[in-house]
């Protein structure tokens, strides 16, 4: 086991495992690419390993990272496009409905 090597991370990660996670994320990676996204990705998981160790005792849990406050306001109308507006500025349509891509399955998306 290499010297910087944490004993309580699982193996390598194999090439297998690199895809898997692509796919989970509907990424598609080139298979020149799989070794460059295998080291970065077992670098992530060791500084997760890191931070996992720091004495967090005492100290409050975050929801956001600056001290902004979330405004609540009423919901008001407003302005508002027409739908034969709204159906001219979109790039396709069908009768009355704005048509968009499938993004469920295998409807590709981002």
């Amino acid at each position: 086991m290499p010297a910087d090597a944490d004993p309580s991370l699982p193996g390598p990660l194999t090439d297998a495992t690199v895809r898997k996670v692509a796919s989970l994320a509907r990424l598609a990676i080139a298979d020149d690419h799989v070794a460059l996204y295998q080291h970065q990705l077992s670098d992530v998981l060791k500084y997760i390993e890191r931070l996992r160790t720091l004495d967090l005792e005492g100290v409050e849990p975050l929801t956001h990272a600056g001290d902004t406050l979330n405004r609540m306001r009423d919901d008001e109308v407003g302005p508002m496009l027409t739908n034969a507006d709204a159906i001219a500025l979109a790039p396709e349509s069908t009768g009355p409905f704005i048509k968009v891509p499938k993004v469920i399955g295998d409807g590709g998306g981002a």
